[in-house]
């Protein structure tokens, strides 16, 4: 069994096909997490998650880039809508994707910020994990993983994942140190990504989530096509290979690890 740990089935590119895309990934043992970036997306996902007795869950989430005075449909973040919909459902397991995005948007880091700690505290206040997005800006100056960290050790959460990352080694470690794990993409597949690479190879693999961030970043050797969560597949083979273990070891520890830190028995 594999555990897609971020997916998007709840966006527009599959709103005609998400239904057989989950028939086909419970016949090949694909669990996974859509997680909503507005509120529409965030009912959806809920909505979807809701048909199934198991395998397909739900985060509930503003984007970092939709965040007031953001640069794409910017959205208010009502804590109590939030907090109702995610105890609508036993089925949501997180709150997020949340956090700083300096990639699109280098000016409103105020707002984010604080977005980011409110959906902090209401996965405090539900007892949920937090599904944490960063992005540095375009030129590199603007580091998002080190104002995540300050906020994050500020807020004292340490059940969280730094989803889809993209920093340093010297940064994921300063997050594991505070209990966070950290999500690997389709982007480990690319050529020259040895230093995300050489961050697999020397996490701990309890520390290690794989996710696949559908319908982005699609792995090789589906890359630039769409991507679908039973692609996680190709994610888990190659950190099994730059690790020097089995797929069948890698599987089943990135498994147990979203279960644990999404409280799924």
């Amino acid at each position: 069994m594999l555990f897609d740990s971020h997916a998007h089935l709840n966006f527009k590119a599959f709103d005609k096909t998400w239904p057989d895309v989950i028939a086909d990934c419970v016949q090949k043992g694909v669990v996974m997490v859509n997680v909503g970036a507005q509120l529409e997306t965030t009912r959806k996902a809920i909505q979807i998650a809701d048909r199934y007795e198991s395998g397909v869950y739900a985060a509930v989430g503003l984007h970092p880039i939709h965040t007031p005075g953001g640069s794409s449909n910017p959205e208010e973040f009502d804590f109590d809508e939030y907090k109702a919909l995610a105890s609508s459902s036993k089925k949501v397991v997180a709150v997020g994707e949340t956090g700083i995005d300096f990639f699109h948007d280098e000016t409103n880091v105020a707002s984010q910020a604080e977005v980011f700690k409110q959906h902090i505290r209401l996965a405090k206040e539900l007892d949920l994990a937090v599904i944490i997005h960063g992005r540095n800006s375009r030129d590199g100056r603007k580091n998002a993983y080190a104002k995540i960290y300050e906020i994050v050790k500020a807020e004292g959460i340490s059940r969280a994942v730094v989803h889809c990352y993209g920093g340093t080694w010297e940064e994921a470690q300063r997050f594991v140190d505070l209990g966070l794990k950290i999500g690997f993409t389709g982007i480990i597949t690319f050529p020259k990504t040895q230093s995300l690479a050489d961050i697999a190879r020397r996490l701990s693999a309890e520390q290690i989530l794989i996710e696949t961030d559908c319908p982005y970043l699609a792995p090789e050797p589906h890359r630039g096509q769409q991507n679908m969560p039973q692609y996680v597949r190709f994610v888990a083979e190659k950190i099994a290979e730059i690790r020097g273990i089995s797929y069948n070891e890698i599987a089943e520890q990135t498994r147990r690890n979203a279960e644990v830190l999404f409280n799924i028995s």
